[in-house]
């Protein structure tokens, strides 16, 4: 067994950078790295450290004897507890220099590439009410701040409607106002909790595996449509339809309001029946004239006037003539497919999940693009040599792969392709860099332009041009 690590106090420690994960870095007295938490590059702090590594310690800072100014003030309340803006109190220019950094050295220091002058970040014109997708988790139990422990009073309002706290599967905190999704999302969430506490509907406790209401998703689209969906763990009839009619005549902007009896003990719906209660089953998103229709299992980017930036970027280092076979690799429901069809000759896009290649499908038919095809199957089995030979040799590739990047066949297949161009789009620059690494031989990186999808967090995405060496 490991012994318990003794923590130690570093005092007066400079946070030199940021690092992954938005974590922040500052140095030991003995020269090790320490990862910290609650720190903006600049600062000054004395640290108490957490956990103890051969190379490395992490910790959090105690006492700050002075102030980084690359510094603002968190808008929201929730900062500091809740972890899904870490960087809001970064300045937005600091966000997207060290998103660059991050970007420039993992291709260097991971795929150990040969990089062009890197085009300056896209930075995003909103920083905040940008992405079109939240998901919250009810709950029995709420989160307690550490005033309410130590306070002689009673706690009686335990519901929460909220987030999960970071690491901790089965704790949520209550959410007042979040600052990502633009109105009527709060006012949604809100009126859902106090509506449901109102008339008795109980709150999920995932420990026991007890209680009525499981999450609440909301989704908006650029034009103004919202699909709402309620996952309940336990199938009430009247409570539920009791509660979906009241949002229904509350929220008649509402497009798609769903619902999932779900009594497994994970929340994903993937396998789950989606029952529509009022409106359609899906909403549509618009881009540059093509609608795409988005369903509760849809994967569609979340911030939707940045994914139109990025997808513009895709098509400019494509730069089609007219005339060019493209392959898009992970094509998810099509929409890059459809953005590029106009530009070539024919799209093949390829994806695993049945119901997004449904969609890509539906959508080609409703944007009348008749040069695009869709398939699905496991990319590393289905993008194979008879794959090749029955759908022709692509001029260029398009892959868009989840966090893990491609997997090592896939990148020897287009290998063996060896296209005159690749575009690699990627949310994970890590792995692009090793993805990258294994095709560095053949291929020369041209083009290099990270985009900020995320504002307040550390995540990133970035688009690399392929070309093939002379």
């Amino acid at each position: 067994m490991r012994k318990k690590n003794k923590r130690q106090i570093f005092e007066n420690v400079t946070v030199v950078d940021a690092a992954a994960k938005g974590k922040t870095i500052g140095k030991a007295p003995d020269g090790r790295v320490i990862f910290l938490t609650n720190t903006v590059p600049g600062d000054v702090v004395d640290v108490q450290t957490t956990k103890k590594r051969k190379a490395y310690f992490e910790g959090i800072a105690t006492t700050f004897h002075s102030l980084s100014n690359k510094r603002v003030e968190p808008v929201c309340q929730h900062f500091g507890v809740c972890g899904g803006c870490k960087w809001q109190d970064m300045g937005y220019e600091h966000q997207l220099f060290y998103k660059q950094k991050e970007v420039e050295n993992n291709l260097k220091r991971i795929g150990h590439l040969d990089l062009p002058e890197m085009t300056p970040i896209l930075g995003s014109e909103k920083q905040y009410f940008y992405r079109n997708k939240m998901e919250f988790s009810f709950s029995d139990s709420r989160w307690l701040t550490i005033d309410e422990i130590q306070s002689d009073d009673k706690i009686t309002d335990k519901n929460a409607l909220g987030f999960h706290i970071p690491g901790m599967w089965d704790k949520i905190l209550d959410i007042k106002k979040c600052h990502l999704q633009k109105d009527p999302s709060n006012a949604i969430r809100l009126e859902t909790k106090s509506f449901a506490i109102a008339n008795g509907l109980t709150f999920f406790n995932p420990r026991n595996q007890h209680g009525m209401l499981r999450t609440l998703m909301i989704r908006t689209s650029s034009i103004g449509e919202i699909m709402v969906l309620i996952q309940f763990f336990e199938d009430a009839k009247t409570k539920r339809e009791l509660l979906l009619q009241h949002l229904s005549e509350t929220f008649p902007e509402i497009t798609s309001l769903l619902y999932v009896i779900n009594p497994k003990q994970n929340d994903t719906i993937y396998d789950q029946e989606i029952i529509c209660f009022a409106g359609r089953d899906h909403i549509f998103e618009e881009m540059e004239g093509l609608k795409f229709k988005i369903n509760a299992k849809s994967f569609y980017q979340t911030n939707s006037e940045q994914a139109y930036e990025l997808y513009k970027i895709t098509r400019d280092f494509a730069n089609l003539k007219g005339d060019e076979l493209v392959y898009d690799l992970y094509t998810g429901t099509g929409t890059i497919a459809q953005f590029v069809s106009k530009n070539a000759k024919k799209v093949v896009g390829i994806e695993s999940v049945p119901e997004a290649i449904l969609d890509a499908k539906a959508n080609a038919k409703r944007n009348d693009i008749e040069n695009v095809e869709f398939y699905v199957g496991d990319m590393k089995n289905v993008f194979n040599k008879h794959f090749i030979e029955t759908h022709g040799i692509p001029d260029v590739i398009i892959t868009d792969p989840p966090r893990d990047g491609m997997h090592k066949d896939v990148v020897q297949q287009i290998l063996n392709i060896a296209p005159k161009k690749v575009v690699y789009v990627s949310c994970n620059s890590a792995t692009q860099a090793r993805d990258l690494e294994l095709m560095k031989e053949m291929y020369k990186v041209s083009k290099v332009r990270p985009v900020d999808m995320f504002p307040q967090t550390h995540h990133v995405e970035n688009v690399v041009l392929l070309e093939k060496k002379d």
